[in-house]
């Protein structure tokens, strides 16, 4: 019996938590403030935008008013966690094997057969197979991990005024100001929708809940002794009688 999430996840997932919560509701009163999003490096007229971005009502952002200065302090203050989180958990998962045993994907998950298995067992971690991620949770954990929090991270740094000086070569990267703003807000989303998933399919068996604070348990098979080696037959004589 092994732990199912090693105690670097488990205090990764939650501290990680708090920060997304708290930078996705302080985005949307920022986004509050210039309610359009545009590709390249400028954009200021409405319709130059690619899109127009409803005004949230002040129970889904923080502070629960429209307060510009107050939502970029609180930003920035949980994008630090936030950022060192993800460089922390890239780290760990390397280091303890958990993204190559877990999350790394073979052509034959990508099938549609995997994909549609999957589903149809959706029964959490306890239909997974032995190390509990199926085909379709490894692509979205890896989409994730892989795509979106490292987009989220890159974008972030790229629109912050502080550290455009520092590397002024990262919105190039991203196609222009504009633009890292644009996936900026289309990771946040991905995010966010990934969250209602997760959320969703963990209140379905408590048990996920309870496991990613004690850190559950695994059956691992134990590995198969090595046949003995075949005696040489004598001269003569047939090996196997």
């Amino acid at each position: 019996m092994i732990r199912k999430h090693a105690l670097s996840t488990r205090l990764w997932h939650w501290v990680n938590a708090a920060a997304i919560i708290v930078l996705f509701m302080t985005g949307l009163n920022i986004s509050n403030a210039h309610r359009y999003l545009y590709w390249g490096d400028y954009g200021f007229e409405p319709k130059e935008a690619w899109l127009a971005v409803v005004r949230f009502p002040g129970w889904a952002t923080i502070p629960g008013h429209y307060n510009l200065a107050l939502a970029r302090d609180w930003h920035i203050t949980a994008a630090w966690p936030f950022g060192l989180g993800v460089l922390f958990i890239w780290v760990a998962m390397l280091a303890n094997g958990h993204f190559r045993r877990d999350l790394t994907t073979s052509p034959g998950d990508w099938t549609p057969g995997a994909v549609i298995a999957s589903l149809k067992a959706h029964s959490g971690a306890h239909a997974g197979g032995a190390h509990g991620y199926n085909p379709v949770q490894k692509i979205l954990y890896g989409g994730v991990f892989g795509v979106l929090l490292p987009l989220m991270l890159f974008t972030g740094l790229a629109i912050s005024p502080g550290f455009q000086a520092a590397a002024p070569w990262l919105l190039d990267v991203l196609g222009g100001r504009q633009s890292a703003r644009s996936l900026h807000f289309i990771a946040a989303w991905g995010i966010f929708s990934f969250f209602v998933i997760h959320l969703v399919l963990a209140l379905t068996d408590w048990r996920l809940i309870l496991e990613m604070f004690t850190g559950g348990r695994r059956h691992e098979a134990p590995p198969q002794p090595a046949p003995p080696p075949t005696e040489p037959a004598e001269e003569g004589v047939p090996a196997h009688g």
